[in-house]
């Protein structure tokens, strides 16, 4: 069994222990929440950026019944007015394929701007079963 004075030596050596304890759980709650932020930002640029292509694909199809030459013009037109901008158009036959790019600012150290591409594919059905994918 301790004495009155190894307890009060003891007490004292651990005295702040808590407080560098303390400090370390909460760094390590920040840096969880920091990275679930910088995680939920990447989806939901990820999700406007495929809103964006299917929006531009849907809006190109439709005009690609009526007039052949302006899909890929409207297609651009819908990407620009989602905040994307229109990498790549292609229309065959009744189907067309668009590619868009949308850029956004991450709270990284290195990465900062970001670029996510999506890729979307409009016309009839049947038509859409024979193409082959793109890559």
């Amino acid at each position: 069994m301790m004495s009155g004075e190894q307890t009060k030596a003891l007490s004292r050596l651990e005295r702040g222990s808590v407080t560098v304890w303390a400090l370390t759980v909460i760094a390590l709650i920040m840096l969880v929440t920091y990275a679930v932020v910088v995680v939920g930002m990447v989806r939901v640029a990820r999700h406007r950026a495929q809103a964006a292509a299917d929006l531009s694909a849907l809006n190109a199809a439709r005009v690609l019944l009526a007039d052949h030459a302006h899909a890929c013009r409207e297609a651009t037109t819908l990407a620009h007015a989602n905040g994307a901008v229109l990498q790549r158009c292609d229309v065959t036959d009744e189907t067309v394929d668009v590619r868009v790019a949308i850029r956004t600012t991450l709270p990284l150290r290195g990465v900062g701007l970001h670029v996510i591409t999506a890729r979307a594919r409009a016309g009839p059905a049947e038509a859409s079963r024979a193409l082959p994918t793109p890559q």
